[in-house]
């Protein structure tokens, strides 16, 4: 898919920045929906983010409301896509849960659940005998936990190929190693993006460029709020079976979200909470940290030895499992912790679908689908569009909200 030739005035209806899973999603959708799509990509295909990630596809660590319908909806566009793509991506949905280290979480985590059960999303509280059912490695003081039935998991990397592949048989075109240099709005409408290897003209922009996506902001004007949010991973050899579905620690919402919890210096500062997801390969990944550390991926091993201590509070008995490999990469952060997907009313034909932070796999499918509906004027979109706005961060209550 990649071409090595430079070219020069290529045109496309849409030109899509980033060939992430964010970027093929919107190229998938959007070129079935019948428009011509181009994707340039600096790099290769997944090389940033959806190369350095889980696989799963979540409601369970989403807030109640729009959020958790929005995953939902993400989900179904899943199963949907495991038929109409061209590969298999390893998909399974065995759901997932949090387990509560103590009986303040556990009631807070029934409180989760009674908010996400009255929306009719399938969740319901587990007890110390469900969670001993679940796995023999869990701590025996876990005081249960919460489950989300829904909840399903990916190859990143194999679903951001068959997304590519599945946009190519709908006529996308695909340029890697071609990175956007300048982008000029045209009097008559539509932009020039210039690039190392030629000049592109297009009607619409979409930047799906994730933690680059205000790099691609600025070349028309815009001051996009995202910045990198650094993750720790460890791949680990799963010697024994220790359990078959994705596991949480319920302060991974505190982490995630901002809140407080009574934890060690060095979990609070790193970010880390318990993250465990088995892997087809019969492997397993251990998570998860978050950090401000400007656009470094270097692997620390502080922060990998405070995950593995955190790992072993829940499951004490794989102390002696053998560790793979660790990685770091980055997540695109907003303010609000929602991705943007919209059109930039000051820039016309100017879209943006970024920011997703943890959650651009959970979210891949979904943005894909809106991206197309708002590209094509659709009368209806799959989900509300207003709460994903770009405008959203210049609205008066939304800086008093987030001024403190």
């Amino acid at each position: 898919m990649a071409t090595s030739r430079r070219t020069v005035s290529q045109s496309a209806d849409v030109l899509i920045a980033g060939g992430g899973i964010i970027g093929m999603s919107v190229a998938y959708y959007a070129a079935r929906a019948g428009l011509s799509v181009a994707v340039l990509e600096k790099g290769e295909i997944a090389q940033g983010t959806s190369s350095r990630c889980d696989g799963n596809i979540l409601v369970i660590d989403k807030e109640p409301g729009f959020d958790s319908l929005m995953s939902l909806k993400s989900q179904q566009l899943i199963d949907e896509l495991t038929r109409w793509l061209p590969h298999s991506f390893e998909y399974r949905a065995p759901g997932s849960i949090f387990v509560c280290e103590t009986d303040e979480e556990l009631a807070a985590a029934q409180m989760w659940v009674n908010r996400q059960a009255a929306l009719g999303l399938p969740f319901r509280m587990l007890d110390r005998s469900d969670l001993r059912q679940e796995s023999d490695y869990f701590a025996d003081d876990l005081a249960g936990g919460l489950e989300c039935a829904s909840d399903s998991t990916v190859n990143p990397y194999m679903l951001t190929y068959a997304l590519a592949e599945g946009a190519g048989g709908f006529g996308a075109v695909i340029r890697l190693h071609t990175e956007v240099r300048s982008i000029t709005r045209l009097k008559g409408g539509g932009f020039a993006v210039d690039t190392d290897r030629g000049e592109w003209l297009a009607g619409k922009i979409v930047n799906a460029a994730g933690c680059w996506a205000p790099k691609i902001g600025g070349m028309v004007g815009l001051d996009i709020p995202i910045v990198p949010r650094k993750g720790h991973l460890i791949v680990a050899a799963r010697q024994k079976p220790v359990g078959m579905r994705k596991v949480m620690e319920f302060g991974y919402l505190m982490s995630k979200f901002g809140g407080t919890r009574q934890v060690d210096e060095e979990t609070e500062r790193f970010g880390v909470a318990l993250v465990f997801e088995p892997t087809e390969s019969q492997n397993f990944l251990i998570g998860s940290s978050r950090e401000f550390a400007g656009f470094d991926t270097v692997v620390r091993p502080e922060v990998i030895r405070t995950m593995a201590r955190r790992a072993l509070r829940f499951y004490p008995g794989i102390a002696d499992f053998q560790i793979i490999r660790a990685y770091a990469g980055l997540r695109p952060w907003t303010p609000d912790h929602l991705p943007i997907v919209s059109e930039v009313d000051e820039v016309p034909g100017y879209y943006i679908a970024a920011g997703h932070e943890g959650d651009g796999i959970s979210l891949a499918a979904v943005t894909g689908k809106l991206m197309s509906e708002l590209l094509t004027g659709a009368d209806n979109t799959c989900i509300p569009a207003a709460p994903l706005r770009y405008d959203r961060f210049q609205a008066e209550e939304w800086r008093r909200q987030h001024a403190r």
